[in-house]
């Protein structure tokens, strides 16, 4: 019932669908147009039946099923019809979301692509281009709060938007079958309610005493600090005239109702009501002296906006205003609610969601709001969710969705706020002896969140800091006489303990950078693990030091043939250059030159060169060239 309420109460579906209305559709485009939307699809069915189905047929049951909250038949629908490659760009679009709706990220982004190529000039291109990943990096987010079905309030009907104040709690419902049945799924015209609630547990619903419920929908609720009045919207119904604007759609307007004895009289309409267009989902500031609400009316950003309005000492009211790009989108934006902090939730399927309506946060800032932040996994889901009442001292609330495994259409949810996700990080910088340096520099870069911080470790060697969860960093270090190390780290949900061990940095004689011994297998040229760690070391030295410019080169003994030492030591000489290389370096920046036995460290025969005397011959020099 809610789809009623955001999709046709408020008019905010002005997409240009392909339109190929025939004879052949008139019956089923009727009944759609009167909102009958179970015996729609059984006219539009019908014409499949008979061979009369074409692009326009398939995209009127994905619209439908959409709006009755079926999404995997719309998406099955919506199939059929994107097969074409000229297929409608709102069509595509319409798809991508419901792929979003089920689950099929990876598909999402898909046809969202689609939709940006046949469409690049839309704003929701725009939007979705500033971060094509966003959907993984929000299912990967811990939710802010649990969610609970709020139990015995809701019922097989829908049941949503609730307000509270002291230990009561008002909310809309279609569960009063003493009304009579609207025909867009069957269900009766939406009451208003009230319950006594504990926070956690609802009992005494019954209906609003007074006059605000009609025959016709009442829904959202929302009453001034002093308990005296009420602001409630309905359809456009006053003193026994139900009326229309010029196309015959009726539109959902706001009233006011004042407490008498118990009981809520006296309505009257808001003076900025419209014939022509809805304004309804009203909140009211901590002070109440400012009404929010949403509305279609023209001149918005795009199909229901967010206003504000004056409350003046007279219970006049001031000039309405739009919140602003910042808050309002070129879809819909709805169901505001305004917290104790003077923070403003909302629903909006035009800031980037998980799927369907999604709940907002824009914090108070001065006299206007923060930018809007998604509530996340928890809060939000594939389907719709709104209606948020968040009490931010508590960290307790409500919000309303039709996400799956609920008991009616809509229903009403208990939110609790989680303790944050924080983990201690642990970082220890040694040298190789395993011995804690002082001092060393520690450089933190939180890729996550794009920002970077650096302290001293302290004398033995460790940095501490507390990361929220799932959190990616680099992490650099360095010190007086060594090597800078980098290494990335992962931060789940459990302590993290890094070591990070620097190299002593080489000795740099003004022709050569001095190495430990490199030692190559017998008859080999693939570099060793102990080889790898000394070439790790000039790899950080050419790092350090950008201007350096290295010639790698092998010698050998004299045991062998010449020619074959040559080649051997060549061949060695390379794979030190491949593997520097291999770590980042530009291939300029090194060569490998093969000596063979060109220029001995020790000048002696084979047969009288020592043990030591050949060890020495076979070495590895890393000649400075610049």
């Amino acid at each position: 019932m809610k789809k009623f309420y955001i999709y046709i109460l408020l008019v905010v579906t002005s997409i240009n669908f392909a339109n190929a209305q025939s004879k052949d559709t008139k019956k089923a485009d009727q009944l759609f147009d009167r909102l009958a939307y179970t015996e729609a699809i059984e006219e539009y069915t019908s014409l499949i039946e008979k061979g009369k189905a074409d692009e326009y047929v398939y995209t009127q049951l994905a619209r439908t099923y959409t709006i009755l909250n079926d999404t995997k038949k719309a998406e099955s629908f919506y199939k059929r019809v994107v097969k074409n490659k000229k297929a409608n760009p709102e069509t595509l679009f319409a798809y991508a979301e419901i792929l979003k709706a089920n689950g099929k990220s990876g598909d999402y982004k898909k046809w969202m692509k689609r939709f940006v190529k046949a469409n690049p000039n839309d704003p929701r291109a725009a939007i979705y281009l500033s971060n094509q990943d966003y959907l993984e990096e929000l299912e990967d987010r811990d939710p802010l709060y649990t969610i609970t079905n709020a139990g015995t309030i809701n019922t097989k009907y829908s049941d949503f938007g609730s307000f509270t104040q002291g230990n009561k709690i008002y909310f809309s419902s279609s569960r009063n079958t003493d009304r009579k049945n609207h025909n867009l799924n069957g269900e009766p015209f939406l009451d208003i309610y009230s319950a006594t609630t504990d926070g956690s547990k609802m009992s005494n619903v019954e209906l609003l005493n007074g006059d605000v419920n009609s025959k016709y929908h009442e829904g959202t609720v929302v009453i001034t600090p002093d308990g005296n009045r009420m602001f409630f919207d309905r359809n456009n119904y006053f003193e026994g005239d139900l009326e229309k604007d010029e196309e015959g759609v009726n539109q959902i307007n706001l009233y006011t109702a004042e407490k008498v004895a118990g009981e809520w009289v006296n309505i009257e309409p808001v003076p900025f009501n419209d014939d022509n267009y809805s304004t309804g989902h009203p909140a009211i500031s901590p002070d109440g002296k400012t009404l929010y609400f949403s509305s279609d009316k023209p001149g918005g950003q795009g199909g229901s906006d967010l206003y504000s309005v004056e409350i003046k000492a007279d219970n006049t009211y001031g000039e309405p205003k739009n919140l602003g790009s910042g808050i309002n989108t070129i879809a819909t934006e709805a169901f505001p609610f305004i917290d104790a902090n003077g923070s403003l939730y909302f629903a909006s399927n035009g800031h980037l969601g998980l799927g369907g309506l999604d709940v907002f946060l824009a914090e108070k800032n001065g006299n206007s709001f923060a930018t809007p932040e998604n509530l996340g996994p928890g809060v939000n889901s594939g389907n719709d969710d709104f209606g948020a009442n968040i009490d931010p001292e508590k960290g307790t609330g409500y919000v309303s969705s039709n996400r799956k495994g609920g008991k009616g259409g809509d229903d009403i949810y208990l939110l609790g706020k989680l303790p944050p996700c924080d983990v201690d990080v642990t970082i220890t910088v040694e040298d190789t002896d395993g011995n804690g340096i002082s001092k060393a520099l520690v450089e933190i870069m939180n890729v996550t969140e794009g920002t970077t911080d650096s302290d001293t470790a302290t004398t033995t060697g460790k940095y501490l800091f507390s990361s929220k969860c799932k959190r990616d960093y680099k992490v650099m270090a360095s010190a007086d006489g060594y090597l800078p190390a980098e290494r990335s780290i992962n931060v789940a949900k459990n302590s993290v303990n890094l070591v990070i061990t620097l190299q002593k940095e080489p000795t740099i004689t003004p022709d050569e950078v001095v190495l430990n011994p490199i030692y190559f297998d017998f008859d080999k040229w693939n570099i060793r693990p102990d080889a790898a760690a000394e070439l790790d070391r000039l790899v950080a030295t050419m790092n350090k030091y950008p201007e350096l410019v290295i010639s790698a080169e092998s010698h050998t003994d004299v045991r062998g043939p010449e020619s074959y030492n040559q080649t051997l030591s060549q061949k060695r000489a390379e794979s030190m250059r491949d593997y520097v290389v291999s770590k980042g370096i530009d291939a300029n920046r090194i060569s490998g030159i093969g000596k063979g036995e060109s220029e001995l460290a020790v000048s002696c025969e084979e047969s009288a060169c020592s043990k030591d005397d050949h060890q020495l011959n076979r070495r590895c020099v890393f000649k400075i060239v610049k």
